[in-house]
């Protein structure tokens, strides 16, 4: 009888000791990828260059939505962002289906997002396609490589 009740406890000390391993097991590299993007939206909308542009490498590139030339050093960003905050005030971004391909040390997400902002009172969106390359630095993902650009009009 005891053996049994022994045997019990075993069994359902370690079913549970599974079921926590399984429920904190390590996110993949898509997940982190994933959470490098959402937290890039989340200090994105916080509208403030300077919390942004450290998501970047220091070589890092981006060739954004509103922006008719490519910015491809720290200083180069931070003034796309600030006249980017300027223009479209109270910025936003929310993502729509993401694509992301891991390869070793680097990472690709595509998809589209759209921006939201206020503009004269108005409340406005721009829809956008983008691709993110990600580079993994130690254990953070950082951006070498951002284009965004306005969705177009589907064709007539």
């Amino acid at each position: 009888m005891k053996f049994q009740r022994l045997t019990s406890v075993l069994v359902f000390v370690l079913a549970g000791s599974l079921f926590l391993t399984a429920s904190v097991a390590p996110a993949g590299p898509k997940e982190d990828v994933a959470a490098a993007t959402m937290k890039w939206a989340q200090t994105f909308g916080q509208n403030d260059p300077d919390k942004v542009v450290p998501l970047y490498a220091t070589d890092g590139v981006l060739w954004g939505t509103i922006s008719p030339t490519v910015r491809a050093d720290r200083a180069a960003l931070r003034d796309y962002f600030v006249t980017a905050f300027k223009v479209l005030p109270g910025l936003k971004v929310t993502f729509g289906e993401q694509l992301i391909r891991v390869y070793g040390g680097t990472a690709v997400n595509t998809g589209y997002y759209t921006f939201s902002y206020n503009k004269d009172g108005e409340a406005k969106t721009l829809p956008a396609r983008y691709s993110f390359t990600f580079v993994k630095e130690g254990e953070n993902w950082i951006i070498v490589d951002h284009h965004s650009s306005a969705m177009p009009a589907p064709p007539r």
